[in-house]
């Protein structure tokens, strides 16, 4: 006769999970703003006419997208004191998320911007832009409208990643699991629930970057 599920003690740490699920959303979040700017910044970059900062960037692409999500976030908290920079948990888990979101977001929003016919950056030249109103109106804009699924898509894969992020005792999902999980050895019980929590967030996510998808980038109707 198998071990008998006991669901009490999920719903007495309910209200600490949910707090958890928020610790998430904080760090994703803050990750996917960070991500989407050094994407952006990274972009211009990537495509500079001097080479040591397009070598750079190279370099910092291939590194963060050729390593574990696991080390980069154990350098970043355990390797830097010796550099004199010390971060907290939740310092450190928002840094990790946006660098090794950026990475995957500058080659993203470069596809994107890659498939902007050159003539329309010549045509809003000749109508008296200068370069800065060109790369947002007519580049940056039309691409983000082509790559938003995959972006979000790569960010909400980020969400799911910030799980990792109680390996140094950041405040989320998956520290306050196993925090309950330690206290009560209920271990199917407590991942159970947390599995579903984390369907529910990426469902909450899907949700709420198609509404901003509709709302943002959809094509003006007459």
């Amino acid at each position: 006769m198998g071990p008998k599920l006991d669901f009490s003690v999920v719903f007495d740490a309910l209200p600490a999970l949910l707090w958890g699920c928020v610790g998430t959303f904080q760090l994703a979040l803050s990750g996917m703003a960070l991500a989407l700017a050094i994407g952006i910044g990274g972009v211009l970059t990537r495509n500079s006419r001097r080479a040591p900062v397009r070598l750079a960037t190279i370099t910092f692409i291939e590194i963060i997208r050729n390593t574990p999500f696991l080390v980069q976030i154990f350098f970043l908290f355990f390797a830097l004191p010796g550099l004199g920079v010390k971060l907290d948990p939740t310092q450190t888990a928002i840094l990790a998320l946006g660098l090794n979101g950026g990475a995957y977001a500058i080659e993203i929003i470069r596809g994107g911007v890659q498939s902007i016919p050159k003539g329309q950056t010549e045509a809003g030249l000749a109508l008296g832009l200068h370069k800065g109103q060109v790369f947002r109106l007519i580049i940056l804009t039309p691409a983000l409208r082509a790559i938003f699924p995959a972006l979000t898509g790569q960010f909400i894969m980020l969400t799911l990643t910030s799980s990792i992020c109680s390996s140094v005792a950041a405040y989320e999902l998956t520290s306050v699991a196993q925090r309950i999980e330690s206290d009560t050895f209920r271990s199917f019980e407590v991942y159970f629930t947390i599995t579903g929590m984390y369907l529910a967030m990426s469902w909450i996510l899907m949700v709420g970057f198609a509404a901003i998808a509709r709302r943002q980038f959809n094509y003006p109707t007459r």
